[in-house]
């Protein structure tokens, strides 16, 4: 059994010296992956601080200039709003007056026509009262003179027929 110790204490021995060259081999390359990405790191480190550098002085450059244009889009949108309160007003307004100039041309035209009409009326009642009492004279004087000439005028048909059916 000696000669298995002696065999099983070598093997242990040669299997820590491996394991322990294993380990030297990930330690080493771990410390030379570690140097890698801590210089891949500085490298980009190095490039995105100026980027980061300049966004930053373009932001608080841009900062007040963003700040002046919303407060013009506020200033904008507060003009335009008035504007077209203005606008609505004037329409309103015209509106209106158009409203009353309608009413006013109605009252007008309905006063007028209702003048003509009335001096129609008043120039009828003038002309033709002359005109019926000259014809009413004319008859007159006709029948009048027909009297005194003896002319008996002819009855007419209808007449003639009712004093018939009478008889």
């Amino acid at each position: 059994m000696s000669g298995w110790l002696e065999v099983f204490i070598v093997i242990a021995t040669v299997a820590i010296v491996v394991q322990m060259a294993i380990l030297l081999a990930l330690f080493l390359q771990v410390r030379v992956a570690i140097r890698q990405f801590t210089l891949i790191a500085s490298q980009l480190q190095a490039r995105i601080d100026p980027i980061l550098v300049r966004t930053a002085r373009i932001l608080e450059d841009s900062e007040d200039r963003i700040a002046s244009i919303m407060g013009d889009a506020a200033e904008l949108t507060r003009l335009a709003r008035s504007q077209a309160q203005k606008v609505d007003r004037v329409f309103t307004e015209a509106v209106e007056r158009l409203r009353i100039q309608v009413i006013r041309a109605d009252q007008i035209l309905t006063g007028t026509l209702e003048v003509i009409e009335e001096a129609g009326s008043t120039f009828r009642s003038k002309l033709w009262s002359p005109v019926n009492k000259a014809s009413a004279l004319l008859k007159g004087l006709k029948a009048g003179l027909d009297f005194i000439r003896g002319v008996r005028r002819p009855q007419s048909d209808a007449a003639t027929q009712d004093e018939e059916l009478f008889i």
